[in-house]
């Protein structure tokens, strides 16, 4: 694959994201739903954070992608999960989940290889620990903290991506994403990204609406790691801490342009 094929793919489907303005339904993470919600606007999606079982279905109907997020899990929501999830798998809807803290308790790990079983995911993105968790039951997380890194789980992913028939996006200091044949590799970011709370679940959320405008979920999900994270070292140039950075980073995804994700994009095969 030639070096700048993957970051001229990455900056068609940004193109491709703000000229058609996708409908990105998420059942997320409460605790970081707003700063998400205004990733996705920044990035040129449309969110929408709809939870009742009442409406889920009908509002994935609408969706280009359905973004399914455990952080902040009750009994409900992992119903309205199950019920999103089985209507964007009748109408071939992408499903992306973020298996956050599995691993970290049984609720969790439960509900994760719960939704797993029961629904067809297009990408799982989530840290090496919580991968790992996926296809270890005796693997621990500290809360939503990876204690592995993303070369201890190489093997396992590529093993795990083939069995399930999905793509994994695992999230370090430098991403692994594979479907278990292709593997891909994207270097973009910065350490600030760490200091923030819901980079990961924005990251989730980003790969969500890079999924509704390309059908291939490994392009998808490391075009849309390259751009969040290239937006993570545009947004830390002139911020001094965490409560600027955070800022800098909605404003990054923001003005970014083609031109430059095609330049600043480092994904390999």
């Amino acid at each position: 694959m030639a070096v700048d094929k993957p970051a001229r793919k990455a900056a068609e489907l940004l193109t491709a994201l703000r000229a058609q303005r996708p409908l990105i339904h998420n059942i997320t993470n409460q605790v970081v739903m707003n700063y998400t919600a205004n990733a996705l606007l920044a990035s040129g999606a449309s969110p929408v954070m709809a939870h009742a079982q009442e409406e889920v279905e009908e509002m994935t109907a609408l969706a280009g992608a359905l973004v399914l997020n455990i952080g902040t899990l009750t009994a409900s929501s992992v119903e309205a999960m199950l019920l999103a999830g089985r209507q964007a798998n009748a109408l071939n809807i992408p499903v992306i989940l973020d298996p956050v803290g599995s691993g970290a308790t049984r609720f969790r790990t439960r509900t994760a290889v719960r939704l797993l079983g029961e629904l067809s995911v297009s990408v799982i993105r989530g840290n090496a620990s919580e991968i790992l968790s996926l296809a270890r039951a005796d693997t621990r997380t500290r809360g939503v903290d990876a204690v592995h890194g993303v070369d201890e789980v190489r093997e396992t992913a590529l093993q795990l991506a083939h069995t399930l028939g999905t793509v994994l996006a695992i999230t370090g200091a430098v991403d692994l994403i594979t479907d278990g044949k292709q593997t891909l590799t994207v270097s973009n970011g910065h350490e600030m990204m760490g200091y923030i709370t819901g980079t990961g679940c924005t990251a989730t959320a980003l790969i969500g609406a890079f999924s509704a405008v390309e059908k291939d979920p490994l392009h998808a999900a490391s075009s849309a790691l390259a751009y969040f994270g290239l937006a993570g070292e545009m947004g830390a140039r002139d911020a001094p801490g965490p409560g600027t950075f955070q800022m800098a980073l909605l404003d990054a995804l923001f003005v970014m342009d083609e031109k430059q994700l095609k330049a600043g994009a480092r994904i390999e095969a």
